[in-house]
């Protein structure tokens, strides 16, 4: 089973990236939330395979979660999901360490397969 955390600061997008990919056989959601310390201290203890991230958080941003879970050696892959897909903010995802940037408005299907393969 693969075991995933949510972390975007819109509830109502969390819940449509949880219908998504509770439709993957062998997929759980084991934890969600909506700003940056929530996002460090529920990943640190649940120690999920997988990390959404949307870079976008009230206060931190989701680089300062990834940052945080690379100092902890959390071990989780990461994948950033955001509305600002813009080259700068891929490369710096990618310089952090994510899997993978996604764009919320187009790119959907596109995270969820790449979920789905993992979950292989």
């Amino acid at each position: 089973m693969l075991s995933i955390f949510l972390v975007d600061d819109s509830s109502p997008v969390r819940e449509r990236i949880e219908a998504m990919l509770l439709a993957i056989p062998s997929v759980q959601v084991v934890g969600q939330a909506g700003d940056a310390d929530a996002a460090v201290s529920g990943i640190l203890a649940e120690r999920p395979d997988v990390v959404i991230l949307d870079p976008k958080l009230g206060g931190k941003t989701g680089f300062d979660v990834l940052r945080a879970l690379r100092a902890a050696s959390s071990g989780a892959d990461v994948y950033m999901l955001s509305n600002f897909a813009s080259p700068a903010y891929r490369a710096a995802a990618t310089k952090l360490g994510a899997l993978g940037f996604f764009d919320k408005s187009s790119e959907f299907d596109a995270l969820k397969a790449a979920i789905a393969a993992r979950a292989l």
